[in-house]
């Protein structure tokens, strides 16, 4: 039997398109599974795709440069859906213009809550000086994140798994967590999944309607922008 399967595996392993495949039915899968267990957050398709894909790789002994030979379309197509939030945004701007007190005072909280919190995390483990700086920028967008921790001295690399982790835990435990403290306005669910979890998180809030995918993507963006000026300086505060 398993040389049966390895015969059918070996001419396809170095297609391109195999891992693209791969890939989308993983997600598929996720998407399946999170309807039949009546869409619970805690089912996050994204994790449960990673996971699937993640065992297919290790299994079928390909490396990861090779997964990424194929799967790199996905990649390209994060720009083009990240821009496309902006349509919600678009179409909700009076309802945003009419919240930009809120909002201000939100956001400004935020960022400093998750760079403070990754910062003081670290140190309070005894962790080096370089997780921690790979820590501080977690809660944004990947691409900007990975951008501020090569410019403060943390490794990329790191920071780029640690958003992805903390925008999935978001995405999980959000909504369930406002909705425990009795917030339902779809404004305030939206904004927070933006600016504590990134994409992954802002996606999850769009479920809900367009007003949430509206301040989703402008926590996002605004979230980007004052970890990118904040950060930096009170790195150099604390060290």
């Amino acid at each position: 039997m398993m040389r049966e399967l390895a015969a059918v595996w070996s001419p396809l392993a170095p297609s391109p398109l195999l891992w693209i495949v791969v890939t989308l039915v993983a997600y598929l899968l996720a998407r399946r599974l999170q309807r039949l267990l009546g869409g619970s957050a805690l089912a996050n398709p994204v994790l449960i795709a990673i996971v699937l894909t993640a065992s297919a790789v290790l299994a079928s002994g390909t490396t990861y440069a090779t997964y990424f030979s194929g799967a790199q379309f996905i990649n390209f197509l994060l720009g083009p859906a990240t821009v496309a939030l902006a349509v919600p945004l678009a179409r909700n701007i009076r309802q945003v213009r009419g919240s930009l007190r809120g909002l201000v005072i939100a956001l400004v909280c935020g960022s400093l809550a998750s760079t403070v919190s990754g910062l003081a995390i670290v140190w309070a483990l005894g962790g080096s000086r370089i997780i921690a700086l790979s820590m501080a920028p977690k809660a944004v967008t990947t691409p900007i994140a990975m951008a501020v921790s090569q410019q403060i001295g943390g490794a990329p690399a790191l920071t780029a798994a640690l958003a992805i982790v903390g925008g999935i835990f978001a995405a999980s435990i959000g909504r369930r967590l406002l909705s425990i403290l009795r917030i339902h306005d779809h404004r305030a669910h939206g904004f927070a999944a933006g600016v504590a979890g990134s994409g992954v998180a802002a996606a999850e809030a769009a479920t809900l309607g367009g007003l949430a995918a509206a301040f989703a993507a402008l926590g996002v963006a605004l979230n980007g922008v004052v970890t990118a000026l904040v950060t930096p300086a009170l790195v150099s505060f604390a060290w």
